[in-house]
């Protein structure tokens, strides 16, 4: 319906509602003021991006060099993928994730966050209730709202490790759920579920028919000799029912390069192709070049990542946890710690009572001149997530600070 201005001309049609209900993402929000404020010379230090501050191994820039010197690499390829790299990718998959697929299974995305986008339009229909757990990351229930599906949160907090169970599951459980996240390692608060706890969970949803959407980008950041069990690995019966998501960014610093990948049933990987054939066509083919390096190459420089990580994990968990008030459930997975702040709020700190996460993490900001995203950003306020994907110095430094802010 059209409304006249009085000028004879109509009033503009209005925007989409459903781009209009979605938020920008948290993460990124926080990451953005924290490089303004750093650009105008505050010393901010920010723990907000899940950004590995590594330089992408040379032998993976290097095979993308050496693509640049094919005209091959010029022009369009299949939108699902080069079929070299769906190889590697199945490849990787049997290996990490204990799934054997066809490389037909396989659709490469711009990123994990095409892949968790295109999974969710593969199998949600209008009013669908998608079972969340909380705490998650920021993008998930946006995805599952431009899906017309319906996140339903289901909440662990820093006394179960942040792990739902499945007796919590099937109580949220309702004639409309048709579809599970589940993601271990976690983004946001680097809990790893066991292989037994995975196992029931999987076997779970194979008992009510619900599709999985399993996000494994940080399967291999993994410390203390814990593994990362795949869900389909856990029980093989629920690869017929389970999309993974995964991608390179995490594990090779190649955040910027915006390769990421999507695996499962064919029906299911079919409708995701077709999207993708219309929403973006092939990822750019020097990226995926590269992202072929990284999977069949060296594993020598992810391996010392990892390694840099899980010193960094040691470090900051035992620093927070020096802070009177915090609860820091140690994180066996990912690069990020997920303190539960709730003994910091109500109380006065430099004439500030914050009440909320959200006002706690704006008091760091400006007290500490430190970035951290509230836990509004994945689920209920009393939490903050701090990356630690970011140097040693500035690491310990940035944490002094918030001890310095809270020692009263």
């Amino acid at each position: 319906m059209t409304h006249s201005t009085g000028s004879g001309t109509a009033e503009r049609a209005p925007l989409s509602r459903k781009l209009s209900a979605i938020a920008e993402s948290a993460t990124l929000k926080v990451d953005a003021k924290a490089k303004a404020l750093q650009a105008a010379g505050r010393p901010v230090i920010s723990y907000a991006a899940g950004e590995p501050d590594f330089a992408t191994p040379s032998f993976i820039v290097d095979a993308a060099a050496y693509a640049l010197q094919d005209p091959a690499n010029f022009r369009y390829t299949p939108a699902v993928g080069l079929p070299v790299l769906r190889e590697a990718i199945a490849a990787k998959t049997l290996r990490d994730s204990g799934l054997e697929v066809d490389p037909s299974q396989i659709v490469v995305t711009n990123g994990g966050k095409q892949a968790v986008y295109q999974a969710f339009q593969a199998v949600v229909n209008p009013g669908d209730e998608v079972l969340l757990p909380s705490p998650f990351w920021t993008t998930y229930p946006e995805a599952i709202a431009l899906a017309d599906g319906i996140p339903v949160e289901v909440f662990a907090g820093a006394d179960q490790d942040y792990k739902v169970t499945v007796e919590q599951l099937e109580a949220a459980r309702t004639p409309k759920t048709t579809v599970l996240v589940f993601v271990s390692p976690s983004n946001p608060t680097g809990a790893v579920y066991t292989l037994e706890e995975t196992k029931a969970i999987g076997e779970w949803a194979v008992e009510h028919g619900i599709w999985i959407i399993s996000d494994e980008i940080y399967q291999n950041l993994v410390y203390e000799g814990v593994r990362a069990t795949s869900i389909v690995e856990a029980v093989p019966d629920a690869a017929a029912q389970t999309i993974l998501v995964n991608g390179v960014a995490k594990t090779y610093a190649m955040t910027g390069w915006r390769v990421g990948w999507m695996v499962g049933p064919k029906d299911a990987i079919k409708l995701a192709a077709n999207l993708q054939s219309h929403l973006s066509s092939n990822v750019n083919n020097i990226a995926q070049r590269a992202t072929l390096a990284a999977l069949t190459g060296p594993q020598t420089e992810a391996e010392d990542f990892r390694v840099a990580f899980d010193r960094r994990r040691r470090l900051i968990v035992g620093e927070l946890a020096k802070i009177e008030g915090v609860v820091v459930p140690n994180p066996l997975g990912a690069f990020y710690a997920y303190p539960d702040v709730r003994g910091l709020l109500g109380r006065e700190w430099r004439g500030t009572t914050p009440t909320t996460s959200l006002e706690l993490a704006d008091l760091i900001l400006e007290e500490a001149e430190v970035a951290v995203v509230p836990g509004e950003a994945f689920g209920p306020s009393g939490y903050l997530r701090l990356s630690y994907a970011l140097g040693d110095e500035a690491l310990l430094e940035g944490v002094r600070r918030m001890q310095e802010l809270f020692s009263n």
